[in-house]
Parts: structure tokens; sequence; C-alpha cells
């Protein structure tokens, strides 16, 4: 191969390199937002489009193909990344306590949270699924201070108790009575019974990983994640609905719109948040983090063309003022821990967790 190229090619990822490194972290933040707040309508979305498409008298792009040809996606994508980590001395290292935490984990946000939360979307506005999904946060929290001893201050305990205020008022104003259930003698739809299940879900995984998957390396408690709670919700899918709910798994149609989802909301967006977490502080992060639900409910209406209904406007504006005052707190308890010279990755996952879901 002549020389030349190469040189040229090499001095064009400088240039590349060079470019990149100076544009403002921020600025990395704030592209990634539109990119997740619009997972949940894109991924509505598709589903819609594959209706229009059915094969087999199936339609291609439902949200089990989705949760599964996305997951095994991101399974190779994982592999191929963290593949140094899965070594003998790494297996070693790991106590059966934490292979353990790993299972559980792995079943709580790697299927059952994801399969609930899309199976919400298929029953209720993508509103809803946005609204009840800031469950998470105050409920992590408050398990973290009952489980884990933890002591927060006054500004997130009240962005907890407000943004969870938000919640119950979407929750019980709203007035489609469609797919409904009992729960407890109030009538809650089934559609946001799931999403609330699926916050659930994730908050207990997270506390989970917090008290016991603190030492284990990144790329074994994400590939584990995503390789064993593929398998878990393949197996649990079959067994509820039959193997002809993945008709359609091998479908070009299917697997041409994955590669752009794939694509756009996960390497895309992952990427430039990464970024900017590289170059930002967290208080900017948390900041811009804020955003993602108010993002989300606009693409909803761009995208889908969803109206907020009353109880979405009341529950959205108090879960907002929530999330507000939680961002005071934690920009609080991060110059705290930087003066003490405390590491903040738990910080920044407690961010992404404000932020809602980020596609697969």
């Amino acid at each position: 191969m002549p020389l030349f190229p190469v040189l040229t090619m090499l001095t064009f990822s400088q240039r590349l390199t060079n470019l990149t490194s100076r544009i403002p972290g921020h600025v990395y933040l704030w592209l990634a937002i539109p990119i997740f707040g619009s997972a949940s309508a894109v991924t509505r979305k598709i589903t819609e489009i594959g209706a229009e498409h059915f094969v087999g008298g199936h339609n291609p792009i439902s949200y089990c193909n989705v949760l599964f040809t996305g997951n095994l996606c991101a399974l190779l994508v994982l592999i191929a990344l963290h593949r140094h980590q899965w070594s003998r001395n790494t297996w070693r290292q790991i106590s059966r306590r934490e292979w353990l935490g790993l299972v559980a984990v792995a079943i709580l946000s790697g299927a059952l949270a994801p399969g609930l939360i899309f199976q919400a979307l298929s029953l209720t506005p993508v509103t809803n699924v946005l609204l009840l999904g800031r469950l998470e946060p105050p409920l992590t929290l408050a398990l973290s201070i009952w489980l884990l001893r933890e002591r927060l201050n006054r500004w997130e305990i009240l962005g907890s108790i407000v943004a969870f205020t938000g919640v119950v008022l979407t929750i019980v104003l709203q007035t489609d009575r469609s797919h409904m259930a009992t729960v407890a003698g109030l009538q809650v739809g089934l559609g946001e019974l799931m999403a609330v299940s699926g916050a659930i879900c994730l908050s207990v995984a997270t506390i989970v990983a917090k008290k016991y998957l603190t030492h284990v390396p990144l790329g074994i408690h994400n590939t584990m994640r995503t390789g064993l709670g593929t398998i878990v919700y393949f197996w649990l899918a079959l067994w509820m609905y039959g193997a002809e709910h993945f008709t359609g798994v091998l479908s070009p149609f299917l697997w041409q719109w994955m590669l752009l989802y794939g694509t756009v909301i996960v390497v895309i967006g992952q990427s430039l948040w990464n970024a900017g977490l590289r170059n930002s502080s967290i208080a900017t992060a948390s900041l811009v983090g804020s955003f993602a639900p108010i993002v989300g409910i606009l693409a909803a209406y761009l995208i889908l063309g969803e109206m907020p209904t009353r109880a979405q406007y009341i529950g959205g504006m108090v879960i907002l003022l929530g999330l507000f005052l939680g961002r005071v707190g934690i920009k609080a308890r991060t110059e705290r821990l930087n003066r003490m010279g405390v590491n903040s990755i738990e910080t920044e996952q407690e961010i992404e967790a404000r932020m809602g879901f980020r596609g697969i």
C-alpha cells in the first residue's frame, strides 16, 4: 500500500481528534439529549411502521423483536469492547456473592424492566411511560436510605418526595379507563402499572449493584446484564406468548431498522454522552440531563402527534419541579465529594437514572 494514503489518513484522524477535543463538553451533552429523549417515541414509531409491513401475518418490528434483536446487537458490541476483561484471573477475583448480584441485576434490569417498559409502550401513551418512569430516582433514593444507610441532603429528599407526588398525580388523574386493573382498590391502567413496575425493577437493580457490584469490572457488569438478560427475556416471552411471538425476527426489514436505531439511538447517543461526561462537571451533566423528560414529551408530540392530557400536564409539572430540587441536591453533594476527593461515578449513574429510558 502506498505510503501517501496512509499518511493522509493519519493526518485526517489527527485533525478530527484535534477538532473534537476543542468542542466544549456541554455541547456533546446537549447533542445527546435529543437522541435519548426521543428514544421512546422512536421505538413506538418504528413498531407502527412495522405494522404496515406484515411478514407472515405478523409485525416484524414488534416490541419483542426490537428488544431481542437490539440486545443481541448490543451484546456483540460489548463482547468486542470488553473481551479482555473476561479472563480466568478476572473470574477468580469475583466472589460468589458478586456473581449472584450480577445474575440478579441481569434479570431485573436486563430482562424484566425493559420487557415491562416495552409492554407499557404498547398499552399507554409514550408521555405516560416517560412521566411514570420518573418513579425510579425517588424510589432508589428511598431504598438507599433504608437499605444502604446512605445520608442524603434535604434537597434530594424534598425533590424525591415532590417527584413521587407527581407520579401519583399522573396515575390518579387519568381519565382513559381502557385496559384498567384494580390495585389496592384503585383503578390503574395496565400500561401505567407496567411502567411503574419497570421503574421498580430498575431501582432494585441499582441498589443491588451499589451493594454488591462496586468492585466488579464495568465491562463484565454490562456484558453479563445484556447477555443473561436477553436469554431470560427470550425464554419468558416464549413461555408467556409462544414461539410465534418472535415471527419475523430474521426479517431484513426488521434488521435494517434496527441497524439505524442502534447506530443513532445507542451508539451515537451514548458516545456523545460519554464524551460530554469526560469533559464536563457533574453539575453540568445533571442540569443537561434534567431536560431529557421534557425533550421526550416534545418528541412524542412531534413524532407521534401525542397531545399531553390534563393529568400529564399536572403530574409532569410536579415531577419536573422534583427533578429540579433533586438537581440542586446532587450539585451540593457533588461539590462536597469533590472537596473530599471522592469518586463521583455513582453520582453519574444517578444522573442517567433521572433521564429515563434511553434506548436499548
